[in-house]
């Protein structure tokens, strides 16, 4: 029985990996087309369709933002729905469940974000760009892992683990930062009105609602709107709601078999129709085995499974699509030697490495932690640059942290160049070491 959960579990991490990669590869297609977009001759069309209004109405409520606002605050809420699916998945029972194998990819995690924060800071502390300190702090999961998909057996299977288990933690601690240091001023009505939703949402959990019905309207009509109006970040409403997905089964597994068997007799007991077409005791009996499926399914993983594909195929190229545009400046090498740029290409590119790399080594001669079977300290740097890869958290962090258009402009330039680096650097070192074996 231990052998089959391990072997489904796999299962699932391969899936996961393969929606990454895949997805990583969109990204990037997207992110090509909005820079080519704009800096094309129709450049000016890019920027009237991100800037065009949208308002929405629910009965006396009405909400107005542009284009590009609605996708920043309202698709990436749903994206931050499904990070938030992930990281309970993984502390329920995933790479996060185990602490001492966690242990060392969350502390590199961490390392990973403490020096580019820092790095940005050396060039950028106590000027008006002091607030982009968390836009080199986040890995983009897609990207670094679509980069390690190309290489194939010259990695270790362990090393995907470790990549993913540092980027999911990454994500953790970004959605930590938007929440502490990326608020605007708040309204303490709407903050204990999203208070009460996310209480019923628990509640929900508690007493054993399932139906995913109740969870869309309570977490996104309700939780996510007053999260909107209260000043907190809309996409936070999108984690909390998450953690409230049950997380449980109705059915164990030995039942669940025992039932399945049972389903499975009694179909065949049935006389075929001779038609195309089931019977109605058929398809009583199929509608049973449905029903006992969704009973041996955690919501949360129903969900995950769901929403995963719609997220990374559309919801995240959208975003990289609306947000990647950058114009080149006429003086490039200007731009790209301004404080800004420099501290989030530099965060990014060599702090991301670094902050990954020596937290790895102090633990490690500590005799904290095991990086896993088969990684060499030479798939450890190589992965610590592919960590660099910042993209698509980094991106919307620079959003949230500059008022100021020029600003995200300069950011948007290191964050573009240094995810390039990085993802080069990173896929050039793994590429040299000898083929898994």
């Amino acid at each position: 029985m231990h052998a089959d959960h391990a072997t489904r579990r796999r299962r699932a991490f391969a899936e996961f990996l393969h929606h990454q990669s895949t997805g990583g590869i969109l990204l990037f297609a997207a992110a090509v087309c909005g820079m080519a977009w704009a800096n094309s001759p129709w450049r000016e069309s890019y920027h009237h369709l991100w800037a065009h209004p949208v308002t929405l109405t629910m009965g006396g409520l009405s909400l107005s933002g542009t284009l590009h606002h609605w996708i920043n605050d309202g698709l990436m809420a749903l994206f931050f729905f499904v990070v938030g699916l992930e990281l309970k998945r993984e502390v329920v029972g995933g790479e996060l469940s185990r602490p001492r194998d966690a242990i060392l990819p969350v502390a590199a995690g961490l390392g990973g974000m403490l020096f580019p924060a820092a790095l940005y800071l050396l060039f950028n502390a106590g000027g008006e760009a002091e607030a982009g300190w968390g836009i080199p702090m986040a890995t983009d999961i897609a990207f670094a892992v679509g980069v390690m998909s190309l290489l194939g057996d010259r990695v270790p299977p362990a090393l995907k683990v470790f990549l993913t288990t540092l980027a999911i933690a990454d994500d953790l601690g970004a959605v930590l930062v938007i929440a502490f240091f990326y608020t605007s001023a708040l309204s303490l009505d709407n903050l204990l009105l999203g208070i009460a939703f996310l209480a019923v949402l628990w509640g929900g959990n508690r007493l054993g609602v399932r139906n995913p019905w109740f969870y869309a309207l309570f977490g996104i009509a309700g939780m996510w709107t007053a999260f909107l109006l209260s000043g907190i970040h809309a996409t936070i409403a999108g984690v909390l709601a998450a953690f409230t997905i049950p997380a449980v089964t109705r059915m164990d597994e030995p039942a669940f078999v025992a039932r399945i068997k049972r389903h499975i007799a009694a179909f065949a007991e049935l006389e075929p129709n001779g038609k195309p077409t089931l019977s109605e005791d058929q398809l009583m009996v199929i509608q049973r085995i449905e029903a006992d499926c969704e009973r041996a399914a955690t919501p949360l993983q129903r969900l995950e499974k769901g929403l995963h594909p719609l997220v990374v195929f559309g919801v995240l190229p959208l975003f990289a699509l609306a947000n990647a545009g950058v114009e080149l400046p006429d003086d490039p090498l200007g731009a790209l030697t301004s404080p800004v740029a420099l501290g989030v290409g530099l965060g990014l590119a060599l702090g991301k490495p670094l902050g990954i790399g020596l937290t790895v080594l102090l633990l490690m001669g500590l005799g904290v932690g095991r990086p896993g079977t088969g990684i060499t300290r030479g798939h450890l740097t190589g992965m610590g640059f592919l960590a660099g890869i910042g993209f698509t958290m980094s991106l919307f962090v620079n959003e949230l942290a500059f008022p100021d258009p020029a600003l995200r402009e300069q950011a948007k330039l290191g964050i573009l160049l240094a995810s390039l680096l990085a993802g080069t650097v990173g896929f050039l070192l793994l590429r040299r070491l000898p083929r898994s074996t």
